[in-house]
């Protein structure tokens, strides 16, 4: 059995199939690379916010508590 087409063809065939592989994984590797910034970047946003709503309970709190317990002194030293 002969065959038709010489091995050069296959050889060159395999070849440009591994350099469209290769291709396709480092688009896949970059796509990727991406999503993960991307991801990192909204998440990093969102704790920067729950961070910011923490600090400014936190403030607020604080400066009821203070009061609270300004006045109360006060109150119980003018008595």
């Amino acid at each position: 059995m002969r065959m038709r087409q010489p091995l050069s063809t296959f050889e060159r065939a395999f070849e440009e199939e591994m350099e469209i592989d290769r291709q396709r994984r480092e688009a896949l590797r970059r796509a990727n690379e991406r999503r993960a910034r991307k991801r990192s970047i909204e998440r990093n946003a969102r704790m920067g916010r729950m961070r910011y709503v923490v600090l400014s309970f936190t403030l607020s709190t604080t400066a009821v508590v203070v009061s609270y317990v300004m006045f109360r002194v006060l109150y119980l030293v003018l008595e």
